[in-house]
This record gives structure tokens, C-alpha cells and sequence, in this order.
């Protein structure tokens, strides 16, 4: 992929191209809010969901945000322009840029494009993500693996793509969005759970390793929220295995087609509740939890039980091995 460095837009300059939108406000230098805390933010998986509606969030709070995805001029373009327009109605900064996190290429291509234009990047939220609902045997190797290249190595592409500039900098927020099901697991989403266990594992592993960089790596663990996640969950391909199953192979399907009677419809879960959280955490100034449980109201699935059992035997275990500092 050919890297072009987006030029530096004027007051009125509104310019899209294959690689970069950019949106600035249309005012005198005067009219423009000054925001003393404002964060260059990258978002992963933008172009619906939580990541849509965070990138948003974030604008609205005056950080300068770059809105990734796939596809940015083609299936996506409409959401695009729909981010662009809603933005610079509001007159906040942000910009879209095209990225693949499964895609080596793509994502430095795209986190440099980032650094020519701002010159840092504070925070990066990693939310780009698919969830399988299947019957896991009948899910293959190749299956799995195009699984995590999105959940997993596609977070570790972006974080190995921007660490080098946040420890140049002494500073920086990792934001991995996971689920409570990197705590527990169900049947039927049991690859889709393995690779948010893996997410949390990594994650949890560069708060240690990065504090001394004065980096922050914290999760955010949604609950069930409305989406697009489960209509569009990749569907295993061994037909032979989902024969043996017999009837139980029919239940995934029940799953994905009743999704939605779970809520109320009369009140039913807001996700806009999980982009509040992340931009919270990237407000925050002072050091912020390791893990954020985001549920919809009236629900409870345990998951803070679980974080706040196991939270003093993870640090009992890193104080037995001497690297208490690191916690």
C-alpha cells in the first residue's frame, strides 16, 4: 500500500480520499474551543457498535479522533460521511482513516499516517472484533485462525504499531475492549470466548510490563448489548461435524435469531453506556483500574465477583515473585 501523508487542512478544509477524511471546523481560530486535555485518540473497528459511538463520544469531549475501519470508500463510506457530517455539525475534530487490523500493512500504513498528521498518539482503543456462535469442534484450524487474526493479532498489530511512540513519549492508554465472556464462557461461544481470554491475558500483561514507561493498559468488559456482532458471527465450516451434532447444531441458530427478545423493549440496553466508560477511562488523570465491567442496567452475570476474587491472587502471585512494583 502506497502511504500518502494527508496535507495539512485550513480552517475550511473538508477533503476525502482513499487513505485519510479529514474534518476541521469551519471557524476563526477565535470561535474554536481550546481544550487543555485533549488526547489524539485512535479507535479500531469504528464503522459501527461501540466503536461508533465511542469515536463520537470522544469527539463530543474535544479529543482529536481517528475512526478506523475497513472498506472507508467503499461499504463503509456511508457511515463514514455519516461520522464526518455528525462531527463537524457539532464542530468536534475527527478524522477516518482506512485500516485492517488483520492486515500488517494496513495498520502502519494507517498508525503512520496518524503520526504525520498529529505527530503522537495518546490513546489507542482497540475494538475491532468478531463473535462466532457455533458449535466449537465444527469450527476449523483455518476458522479459528481467521478469528484471531481480527480479536487478537489484530490487537497486537496496533499495539506493537503505536508502543513506540508512547514510550518515546512517556506516556500513553491501551484500551482493549474484551466481554464478560474473557471471564466465563457458554457454550456455543467458546472459540469467540477464547480469544477475548487471550485479549485479557495480553493486556493485562502489558499494565505490568509498561508501567514503568508511564503507560496505561486497562479493558473494558461489555455485557449484552444490542449489535450487529451476533447477526454477523462467522459460521463454522465442517458440515460433517455439525451433522454428528444432530439437533444440538440447530441451537447456535436459535441463538443468533432470538438475540434480541432478551431486552425489553420498552427499555431496553443502551451500548452508548460502554462508550461512556471508555471515555471516562480516557479522562482519566489518575491511574485507572485494570478492569471496567460495563452492564446493562438490572443485570448482573458476576463478573465483578469474579474480578475482584481473583484480582488478590494475581497480585499475591507477582509479590511472591519479587515484581510487586509492577502492580
Amino acid at each position: 500500500m502506497t502511504q500518502r501523508t494527508p496535507p495539512e487542512p485550513s480552517d475550511d478544509c473538508y477533503c476525502k480520499s482513499r487513505q485519510v477524511c479529514l474534518l476541521r471546523r469551519h471557524s476563526s481560530t477565535n470561535e474554536r474551543k481550546v481544550h487543555m486535555s485533549n488526547k489524539v485518540v485512535v479507535v479500531t473497528g469504528a464503522s459501527s457498535g461501540f466503536g461508533k459511538l465511542t469515536v463520537l463520544e470522544l469527539a463530543r469531549r474535544g479529543h482529536t479522533v481517528v475512526a478506523t475501519m475497513r472498506d472507508a470508500d467503499g461499504r463503509n463510506s456511508a457511515i463514514c460521511d455519516e461520522l464526518l457530517d455528525t462531527a463537524k455539525a457539532d464542530g468536534n475534530p475527527l478524522h477516518v482513516l482506512e485500516m485492517d487490523v488483520a492486515d500488517d500493512a494496513s495498520v502502519q500504513s494507517a498508525i503512520n499516517a496518524v503520526i504525520a498528521q498529529h505527530g503522537r498518539i495518546d490513546v489507542l482503543v482497540n475494538n475491532a472484533g468478531l463473535m462466532p456462535i457455533g458449535v466449537t469442534e465444527a469450527y476449523t484450524v483455518a476458522d479459528v485462525e481467521r478469528l484471531f487474526a481480527v480479536n487478537v493479532f489484530g490487537a497486537v498489530r496496533t499495539d506493537r504499531a503505536v508502543l513506540p511512540y508512547m514510550r518515546a513519549a512517556g506516556s500513553g492508554l491501551l484500551v482493549q475492549v474484551t466481554s464478560l465472556m474473557g471471564r466465563f464462557t457458554v457454550p456455543f461461544f467458546g472459540v469467540y470466548a477464547a480469544s477475548k481470554f487471550a485479549l485479557e491475558a495480553l493486556a493485562e500483561t502489558y499494565r505490568y510490563e509498561l508501567r514503568s514507561f508511564g503507560i496505561d493498559s486497562v479493558i473494558v468488559e461489555p455485557g449484552p448489548f444490542p449489535s450487529n456482532l451476533i447477526s454477523s458471527s462467522p459460521q463454522p465450516s465442517d458440515a460433517k461435524v455439525l451433522e454428528a451434532y444432530g439437533d444440538v447444531a440447530a441451537v447456535p441458530g436459535q441463538i443468533r435469531e432470538h438475540s434480541d427478545q432478551q431486552f425489553d423493549p420498552a427499555n431496553p440496553p443502551r451500548p452508548q453506556l460502554v462508550a461512556d466508560a471508555i471515555a471516562t477511562l480516557v479522562d482519566a488523570t489518575d491511574r485507572r483500574p485494570l478492569r471496567t465491567v460495563v452492564m446493562p442496567d438490572g443485570m448482573d452475570f458476576g463478573v465483578e465477583q469474579i474480578n475482584a476474587a481473583v484480582a488478590p491472587i494475581q497480585n499475591g502471585v507477582l509479590t511472591a515473585m519479587g515484581m510487586e512494583a509492577m502492580i
